[in-house]
């Protein structure tokens, strides 16, 4: 259990788990043709409207961003509120 002060993380096996399954490569390998589509590669492809929110993975609803500001937007639009991730 996570929590446990003797837990020792397993990374190869998250890894195996998650990271080289068929759909992560899938997702993986359509991001970088997107950032390359877009002339940029090595930085993240921001979706103008969230796919949460209901965006499209369409390239006219991407842009490119650098990897801290796309990241640090957190899938927010710009002036709502982030709900704060800590605990109080």
């Amino acid at each position: 259990m996570p929590s446990s002060k003797n837990y020792v993380r397993d990374y190869k096996d998250e890894y195996k788990k998650h990271h080289s399954s068929d759909k992560a490569k899938k997702d993986r390998a359509a991001r970088n043709k997107a950032a390359r589509s877009k002339g940029q590669p090595g930085k993240d492809v921001d979706h103008k409207v969230p796919l949460r929110s209901g965006g499209s993975k369409s390239l006219s609803n991407t842009r490119v961003m650098s990897r801290s500001a796309n990241r640090s937007k957190n899938g927010h639009k710009p002036g709502e509120k982030q709900k704060c991730k800590c605990k109080h």
